[in-house]
């Protein structure tokens, strides 16, 4: 590089090169500027095409030397020459602050802070390619930061290695700029960790167990430069052996979405305590989501897992399909029974349903671990299909596989939710937990001794405590009473212990539900709901989908 023709670029140099031009044939390097009239010193002067205004009259560019135009800089200035890259020249600027610097030391040995920097092997590739090459807010410890170009020049005459190759080194102090762009990231980390930590505390920070199925979720927040999102989970003991599975997911990022997300979470174990079909779930929170925040959108999947059914009964508000894996390894999709996003509104959602047999696991998800830009969502929950169909183990060792073979990582651009539930074989000892007898309720009134008689024989070969078969049958015949004397057929009643509890459970067609209330001494009847409460350790009831209610109670076993 020509330095002469480089010092032409610096700033207002081009202004005064193109005042020059235009003086016609008067020779540049002999401009005199303010100079008096040839008509005399009384003479006034008459502007011409060729007047050069006073202001520009410090000094003719070709009178500065090069380290006069480099020492009035700002900016801070090194030249250096040869391989060992020798130092020529410093200006004022970088004198002042790193100190002055004797000329023909090598850099390594007198200019430390470009070794701090980093530079030398810059200035090697530089001096080697002929090449410009820029770094940008280089931090030196115990000074400021700086964007540093270097630049390969031939040296001109007058300097300490005249004629050699060197390298100019140009750096512009953006300490400043720096300090900000640092505080502006500290401020960014700080919010996304309120929103992070806002989002776990909404989560389950323990998931409940059923008796029947295994569960783990797994949720791993969007990497740095992705603000947290409004993905959810939720594991819901309804009674009765019977399990929510919630999975849902705010659009939108922040704090915000966080928070939306926490009141439709709120608003689903609500919801669930009524023990509702889940499409009727769903139309409730679709009508509380818009209330919420009409221009929040989320979805949405609610599944309901009955043992005795062996099957998971779902709705949908616009989330992605739950997938069952088979024993045998076959996946199956539910696709059936999506309606649009919550929010929306007018909308009349169904309920649909998936087998989930002995052996089986199930899967939802958010569209964060499916969803790749430049790729159809469905190519990823086909990729999550093949997955699942090879991932083995415990539903934690699940999340674990899906997570790592959908390639989420910790850089990953959108927040992922996971929720894996499986319902386990069980054989040997195991099995012998876990039983069910049923006895339908036929002929009336005289059905209640029938029902009586069975419950004494199931509760006694399942061999339970004395106490606990006495109250178990109590229990069954205050059901059994009150089906008969308000319910309509088909009746049913249905015995179910697991490892940690007795469920007794009395169905029938009429579909209004029983309420425990307070009996007057007087009455003789309107006690049975209250005897079932007062011995049992829970109860409840629900409709059935088929019309009818469900009554049941649960106690909790001994420890064995």
């Amino acid at each position: 590089m020509n330095f002469t023709r480089w010092s032409a670029r610096l700033p207002g140099t081009q202004r005064r090169a193109a005042a020059r031009s235009d003086r016609g044939s008067v020779p540049a390097a002999r401009v005199e500027y303010g100079r008096p009239s040839e008509h005399g010193p009384d003479a006034q002067d008459t502007p011409g095409d060729d007047a050069v205004p006073s202001s520009a009259a410090a000094h003719p560019l070709t009178d500065l030397s090069v380290c006069e135009i480099l020492g009035r800089l700002p900016a801070l200035v090194a030249l250096v020459y040869g391989p060992d890259h020798r130092v020529a020249y410093v200006n004022d600027a970088y004198a002042a602050a790193f100190g002055p610097r004797e000329p023909g030391a090598p850099a390594a040995v007198a200019l430390p802070e470009l070794d701090e920097l980093g530079l030398l092997p810059l200035l090697d590739q530089v001096l080697r390619s002929g090449t410009p090459r820029t770094v940008k807010s280089r931090k030196v410890p115990k000074g400021g930061s700086y964007t540093v170009t270097c630049t390969p020049i031939e040296l001109p005459a007058g300097t300490a290695g005249s004629g050699e190759n060197g390298v100019l080194v140009f750096a512009s102090d953006v300490t400043d700029h720096a300090e900000a762009a640092e505080r502006l990231r500290a401020s960014e980390r700080r919010l996304r960790e309120t929103a992070v930590t806002l989002q776990r505390s909404l989560l389950p920070q323990e998931l409940e167990q059923p008796d029947d199925l295994r569960i783990a979720a797994t949720y791993q927040p969007g990497g740095t430069d992705a603000a947290v999102g409004g993905d959810w989970y939720d594991v819901i003991t309804l009674g009765a052996g019977r399990t929510a599975l919630v999975i849902g997911d705010v659009m939108g990022r922040g704090v915000r979405a966080a928070a939306v997300m926490g009141q439709l979470r709120t608003a689903v174990r609500a919801y669930a305590r009524l023990d509702l079909p889940p499409h009727e779930v769903l139309q409730l929170l679709d009508g509380l989501a818009a209330e919420i925040d009409a221009s929040q959108i989320a979805t949405c999947a609610y599944a309901v897992h009955d043992p005795n059914e062996g099957r998971l009964v779902y709705a949908s508000a616009g989330h992605l399909p739950i997938l069952v894996r088979d024993e045998d390894g076959t996946v199956r999709r539910a696709e059936d029974h999506t309606g649009p996003p919550l929010g929306t509104g007018g909308w009349m959602h169904t309920s649909g349903t998936i087998a989930l047999p002995p052996g089986s696991t199930a899967v939802l998800y958010t569209d964060g671990l499916v969803e790749r830009r430049r790729e159809d969502i469905d190519e990823g929950v086909a990729a999550l299909e093949r997955a699942l169909s090879g991932a083995t183990g415990t539903p934690q060792v699940v999340c674990d596989r899906l997570i790592r073979a959908l390639g989420v990582t910790a850089d990953h651009d959108d927040d992922v939710a996971v929720l894996v539930l499986q319902h386990p074989t069980r054989t040997g000892p195991d099995a012998e937990l876990f039983h069910n007898a049923a006895l339908e309720l036929l002929g009336g009134i005289e059905a209640a001794p029938r029902a009586r008689a069975f419950a004494t024989g199931v509760l006694a070969s399942w061999r339970f405590p004395v106490e606990l078969c006495d109250l178990g049958v109590l229990a069954a015949s205050e059901l059994v009473a009150n089906s008969l004397q308000h319910g309509t057929p088909p009746m049913r009643l249905r015995l179910r212990r697991t490892d940690r509890r007795l469920i007794i459970e009395v169905t029938d067609g009429d579909d209004h539900l029983p309420r425990r209330r307070r009996a007057e001494p007087a009455d003789e009847a309107g006690r049975g709901i209250s005897i079932v409460a007062t011995i049992a350790s829970s109860w409840g009831s629900r409709r059935t989908p088929g019309g009818g209610k469900a009554v049941w109670c649960e106690f909790a076993l001994p420890d064995s």
